[in-house]
C-alpha cells in the first residue's frame, strides 16, 4: 500500500543520531512553504509518546501551512514498533494517508535514535518510506569525519535504503568542518551521482540555553532577567580556582559554575559581565545548595543584574557532568536556533536545485509564507544599508540578529555603542561588525548634519545652533543619514510615534517629483493572494487630489512587490448610480488618476464587493477591466481604511505587512509600537526592496542624461 499519487512527499532519514535532521527539516519547510502549496508534516515514530510531546514535531507543525493538530501528525510509538513491526507500519501508512489527504506536499521526518539504538533503525525508516511512496533525503553527519568517511557512511546508508525498496533522491551532509565543505561536497557528488549539499557545523544549534541547563539541574532563578534564560551557553567554565584566575578563562557566552558560598567568584562574574572589555556571560550556576551570604546577596540585589544567576543542589562535579551532556533543543521558542537553521539552508542550499530534487512546482497562488519568503530573497539579492534608530529596543536587536543571519540587509544601528552591544550579547544576538553609532557623540557627523539641516531649513528661521540640537534626535539623525547617502533607507517607530518618525522626512527627504502627498499601503496577505490597501495610516480625510496621489503611489508601490496593479477607488456606490459629496470626491479623484496615469487600470467609484468578487462584478460592472480583479484598493478616508484592514486582518486571518510609506524621495518606513520581531524583519526587507527600486530609477535617469549628452 503506497501513498496517493496526488500528494508529493519527502522523507528525511539518517543512519545515526545527532545528524541535525531538525535543522535540515526547518530549512526544507521554509523553502516548501514558499511554494504556495498546502504543506503538512508527519512523524512516523516521534521522539516521545503520550503527554510529553515531540518538540521538533511541534515546531514543524508551527511552520507548516496545513491545518493539522499534533495528534494528526504522529504515527506510532517505539513500543508498538518493537511489539509488531508489520502492524506498526500498517498503522503508520493509515495515519499518513489521513494527513496526505489534507495536503499538497508532506514533509516526513524520520526517527531520532532516541530509543535503544539499533543498526536496523535506518532499515525500518526505509521500509516506512517505501510504503508511503516517499523518496528519501538522506542526512549524514560529517562532524569529525574525513570526506572519505562521509562517503562511506552515505554509500552504506544508500545500500541499506535500496535493500528495503526505497529510493534516495538527494544527500545533505550536516555538521561539517567549515574548512572541508567543498571537499565533502565533491566527494559525495562523485560517489553518489545525486544532488548533494553540505552544511557547516554551527555550535549554537547544539548549545543548551541557560534555561535548559537550569531545567536539567532542577535549579531556581535567584537573580536576572527571565528572558535571558533563552540565551545559549556556548561553553561551561567550572570556577574552582580564585576569582582572578577564573576571570582569565571567561569567554563570550560562557556559563560559569561555582559553589554557592564562593562570594568573591559570584561578585567578580557579575561585575565582569557588566564591564566594558570583558566577554558577556550567559549565566552563573551556583551549586552545592548553598545560599550566598546575606551581605553578598544584598550587594547583588543592589547591582540589579540582568544576568541569570541560578541556584542548584548538585555538587560541582555533578553540575559540570549534567551541563556537559545537556544538548540544546531546536523547538518552539528557540528563535535564535530556528533563525540560524533557516539561514544556513538559505546560504548553503541552492533552493532551485532542492525544489527540483523534491519535485515541487508552484501552483500559481501567493500565500503569506510565499510572499514573505520572496520578500527576504529579493532583499538579499541586492543588499542595501538600512538604518535602525531604536537600538535600545530589544525587538530591534532581535530583528537585527535575524536580518544579519539571513543576510537580508546591511544595518546601521543608532544608540550608545557599549550599551547596544552589551544588550545584544545578553540576548544572544551577534552584531558582528555592524555599525553602531551614538548620535550624541558622533561629533563629525553632528557638525555635517547640522550644517546640511540648517541649509535646508534656514528659510524657516532655523539657526545653526538649533540645527545642532535637532539632528542628535535619533529620527533626525537617521533621516539625515539617508538624505546624505550614508544609508539607503530607515525603519523606525517601534518606540516612537508615527509623527516622530516621519516628520523629519517631510522636512529633509521631501516628496517625489509630481507627488505632493505622503501616504501608505498595507500589503494584505490573504490565503491565496496579496492585495494592497491604501491609505490606512497617514492621511485622515484626503482631498480628491490627495486621493489621486494615493492611488498612483499605491499602484507604483504594489508593482515593486510583484503585484500587477488594478486600482479600485472605493466608495459606498458603484459606477454612476450614487450621488453625494463623498461619491463625487472619489469620482473626481478617479478622473485625475486617468489623466495623470493613462496606462494605469483604474475603476471608481466602486464598492468593495464589486472590486474583488467576480460574481458581483459581473452584475454591477460587467465590462470593467478592474471590477472583480482589483489588487490595489484605495479607501476614501483613513477611518474606513484603518478599520477595514484591521477587520480583514482579524476576521479573515490575513497577514498585514505595513504600513509601507510612499511618496517620499527615499524609503522611510514606520513601525507599529506593538510591532513583533517578524514585523520588523518584513519591514526592513520591504524598505530594502524600495531602496533597490530607487537605485534603479536613479541609474536609469543617469543613463538617460548620458545618452542625451
Amino acid at each position: 500500500m503506497v501513498a496517493s499519487p496526488k500528494t508529493s512527499s519527502i522523507y528525511i532519514a539518517s543512519p545515526e543520531g545527532d545528524t541535525g535532521k531538525s535543522t535540515i527539516a526547518l530549512g526544507a519547510m521554509n523553502l516548501l512553504t514558499s511554494t504556495g502549496w498546502t504543506i503538512g508534516v508527519f512523524r512516523p515514530i516521534p521522539r516521545t509518546w503520550g503527554e510529553q510531546r515531540d518538540y521538533i514535531l511541534e515546531l514543524l507543525i508551527e511552520q507548516a501551512t496545513a491545518d493539522l493538530d499534533y495528534d494528526d501528525c504522529v504515527g506510532v510509538s517505539y513500543e508498538k514498533v518493537h511489539e509488531d513491526p508489520d502492524a506498526a507500519i500498517a498503522e503508520i501508512v493509515s495515519r499518513y494517508h489521513a494527513v496526505a489527504d489534507k495536503c499538497d506536499f508532506v514533509l516526513i521526518l524520520g526517527s531520532d535514535y532516541t530509543d535503544v539504538s539499533s543498526p536496523t533503525e535506518l532499515s525500518f525508516n526505509a521500509r516506512i518510506a517505501a510504503n508511503l511512496g516517499a523518496s528519501i533525503l538522506l542526512a549524514v553527519k560529517a562532524l569529525d569525519r574525513t570526506p572519505e568517511q562521509v562517503v562511506s557512511v552515505a554509500e552504506q546508508s544508500m545500500a541499506e535504503i535500496r535493500a528495503n525498496h526505497a529510493h534516495t533522491s538527494s544527500v545533505i551532509a550536516n555538521r561539517c568542518d567549515p574548512g572541508q565543505l567543498d571537499a565533502v561536497r565533491q566527494a559525495l557528488a562523485t560517489a553518489t551521482g545525486l544532488p548533494v549539499w553540505v552544511l557547516p557545523e554551527e555550535p549554537v544549534l547544539t548549545a543548551p540555553t541557560v534555561g535548559e541547563l537550569m531545567e536539567a539541574m532542577d535549579g531556581k532563578l535567584l537573580w536576572g532577567d527571565p528572558e535571558l534564560l533563552s540565551r545559549e551557553a556556548m561553553d561551561v567554565l567550572v570556577a574552582g580556582m580564585t576569582a582572578e584566575h577564573s576571570l582569565e578563562r571567561v569567554t563570550e557566552g560562557v556559563a560559569v559554575i561555582a559553589p554557592g558560598d564562593r562570594s568573591e567568584v559570584l561578585l567578580a562574574m557579575v561585575n565582569a559581565h557588566r564591564a566594558n572589555g570583558f566577554p558577556s556571560l550567559a549565566g552563573i550556576i551556583l551549586n552545592g545548595g548553598y545560599a550566598p551570604h546575606p551581605m553578598t546577596a544584598a550587594l547583588v540585589d543592589g547591582l540589579k543584574p540582568t544576568l541569570p544567576i541560578v541556584a542548584v543542589q548538585q555538587g560541582t562535579y555533578e553540575s559540570a557532568r549534567i551541563a556537559a551532556k545537556t544538548r540544546g533543543r531546536v523547538g518552539p521558542g528557540s528563535a535564535r536556533k530556528v533563525d540560524l537553521a533557516v539561514a544556513l539552508t538559505e546560504r548553503y542550499v541552492v533552493s532551485e536545485d532542492l525544489m527540483e530534487a523534491l519535485q515541487v512546482s508552484n501552483p500559481g497562488v501567493v500565500t503569506p509564507q510565499m510572499f514573505e519568503y520572496h520578500l527576504i530573497a529579493r532583499a538579499r539579492a541586492d543588499r542595501k544599508r538600512i538604518v535602525l534608530p531604536e537600538g535600545d529596543d530589544d525587538r530591534i536587536l532581535r530583528a537585527a540578529g535575524r536580518l544579519l543571519q539571513r543576510e537580508v540587509a546591511d544595518l546601521t544601528i543608532l544608540g550608545q555603542e557599549s550599551r547596544v552591544r552589551a544588550r545584544a550579547a545578553e540576548l544572544g544576538v551577534d552584531l558582528g561588525d555592524t555599525d553602531v553609532i551614538d548620535p550624541k557623540r558622533a561629533t563629525d557627523l553632528i557638525d555635517k548634519f547640522a550644517q546640511t539641516y540648517y541649509e535646508l531649513r534656514k528659510h524657516k528661521g532655523m539657526t545653526l545652533e538649533r540645527a545642532a540640537e535637532t539632528v542628535v534626535d535619533v529620527s533626525y539623525f537617521g533621516t539625515m543619514m539617508v538624505y546624505l547617502g550614508m544609508a539607503d533607507g530607515m525603519v523606525s517607530g517601534a518606540a516612537h510615534t508615527t509623527a516622530h518618525t516621519i516628520r523629519p522626512s517631510f522636512e529633509i527627504i521631501k516628496t517625489k517629483p509630481g507627488v505632493s502627498t505622503v501616504s501608505s499601503i498595507f500589503l494584505m496577505c490573504l490565503a491565496d493572494k496579496v492585495l494592497a490597501y491604501g491609505d490606512c495610516a497617514v492621511v485622515p480625510d484626503p482631498t480628491e487630489t490627495q486621493l489621486a496621489d494615493i492611488a498612483i503611489s499605491s499602484a507604483q508601490t504594489a508593482s515593486q512587490f510583484g503585484i500587477d496593479p488594478r486600482v479600485a477607488m472605493l466608495s459606498y456606490s458603484t459606477g454612476e448610480s450614487g450621488t453625494g459629496a463623498d461619491v463625487d470626491k472619489v469620482r473626481a479623484a478617479t478622473g485625475l488618476v486617468r489623466e495623470r496615469a493613462p496606462k494605469l487600470l483604474v475603476e471608481g467609484p466602486i464598492q468593495y464587493d464589486a472590486a474583488v468578487d467576480p460574481g458581483v462584478a459581473a452584475s454591477k460592472m460587467p465590462d470593467s477591466a478592474v471590477a472583480g480583479k482589483a489588487t490595489v484598493l484605495v479607501f476614501p478616508d483613513l477611518n474606513t481604511g484603518n478599520n477595514t484592514y484591521k477587520a480583514v486582518q482579524r476576521s479573515a486571518g490575513a497577514v498585514a505587512i505595513g504600513p509601507v510609506l510612499q511618496g517620499l524621495n527615499a524609503p522611510i518606513n514606520d513601525l507599529s509600537r506593538g510591532a513583533l520581531v517578524e514585523d520588523i524583519v518584513n519591514t526592513v526587507a520591504i524598505t530594502a526592496i524600495q531602496a533597490q527600486a530607487f537605485a534603479a530609477e536613479k541609474a536609469g535617469k543617469a543613463d538617460a542624461k548620458e545618452t542625451q549628452a
